[in-house]
Order: structure tokens, then C-alpha cells, then sequence
């Protein structure tokens, strides 16, 4: 019995069986699917939210959504994951950035919704958790937001300062409310 050719993946099959299980309505089910793995996709995802194939930006929004509704996380590993396939591809920091953020209320009552750059919709809460990794050396905040399935969506700079501004102490913490969930930002001994 003769072994299976290996076929070499290629963002245009992708795309096609991406589009073909995306049918309907809302995300596909790519938590359900166990493909065979068909190797590393020369494409990247860099810190700013930009998708690069062979080291050249996708300039189809469109087709940056496409992808961005089969990536998958797995362990510390991203994956394009169609029924048929299995790709890694390489992820800089977050797959997502979240590009704005609205907030409605006040105090424990109030609600942050975030919007990527892809166009996911996030309330962050006890499913939606807000996280702030802080660079070791120079102090500097990295927030973040659970998108979906193990997907967070790192905070640009401009929401991350509104978010500050509109910050609460509780428990020795500054951070943020929202969903019910109090999101530890910094200490408070650490504020100026």
C-alpha cells in the first residue's frame, strides 16, 4: 500500500474550505473539528493585528476575517483549522487586537464591550476576562481580553488609557469593573 502524497498547504484551499464550512450563521465549530496536521503556513500574525503571508501584509480585510474565524489555539500553538486540514501558522503576541472599547454604567453595574480588528464583538466578563501582563524590565502594561476559545485580543494603546480613566480601586487594586468582575489592573501601592 502506497503512503498519501503530503500536499503543501496553501492559503488558497484554505480560504476555499474555510468558506465552505463557514456557511450559516455566527462562527464555525472549529473546536469540534481534528483534522490531520498538514504542516506550517508561511503566515504570520504581528503584535499590531496585521496578517502577513510569505512576509507580505493580506490587504483583504475580508479575507483576514475568513481566517480569523478557524484559528484555533492550541496549547501555545495556532492553528487554521478547516474540516479537511490542519495549518500552523505563527502568532507575534494576541491573534486579535482590540481597536475600541465602549463602556455603559458605572461602579460594579458597569459593562465594557470591546470590538476587534476583525469585527468580533466581546463583553468582558467572567467568560470575557480582562488581563494585564506587565513587561518584567521596563513595567509597561500588555492588556488583554478573552475574544473566544483560548483567542484573547491584545488592547490597543488609545482604549487602554480610556479604560484607565474610567479604573476603580477595590481590594487593594486598581482595575476595571465589568460583567459583575473586578479585573485587577496594577496594585494600588504601586499608583503615583
Amino acid at each position: 500500500m502506497s503512503a498519501r502524497p503530503v500536499t503543501s498547504p496553501s492559503p488558497e484551499g484554505i480560504a476555499a474550505s474555510a468558506r465552505a464550512a463557514a456557511k450559516g450563521r455566527g462562527l464555525p465549530p472549529v473546536h469540534l473539528w481534528n483534522p490531520p496536521f498538514c504542516g506550517d503556513l508561511d503566515m504570520r500574525i504581528a503584535r499590531d493585528g496585521t496578517w502577513f503571508y510569505l512576509g507580505t501584509p493580506i490587504g483583504r480585510p475580508e479575507l483576514v476575517r475568513l481566517f480569523s474565524a478557524i484559528l484555533r489555539k492550541d496549547g501555545e500553538k495556532y492553528f487554521l483549522v478547516t474540516p479537511v486540514e490542519k495549518v500552523g501558522i505563527t502568532v507575534d503576541d494576541a491573534p486579535f487586537v482590540a481597536v475600541d472599547v465602549e463602556a455603559e454604567g458605572a461602579g460594579r453595574a458597569q459593562v465594557l464591550r470591546f470590538e476587534t480588528n476583525v469585527g468580533d464583538h466581546v463583553r468582558a466578563g467572567a467568560e470575557h476576562p480582562i488581563r494585564v501582563e506587565r513587561d518584567a524590565q521596563t513595567g509597561e502594561p500588555a492588556p488583554y481580553v478573552m475574544v473566544r476559545a483560548n483567542l484573547e485580543a491584545l488592547i490597543d494603546r488609545k482604549s487602554f488609557y480610556r479604560l484607565v480613566e474610567i479604573g476603580a480601586r477595590h481590594e487593594g487594586w486598581f482595575g476595571l469593573w465589568s460583567g459583575g468582575e473586578f479585573f485587577p489592573i496594577i496594585p494600588e501601592a504601586e499608583l503615583p
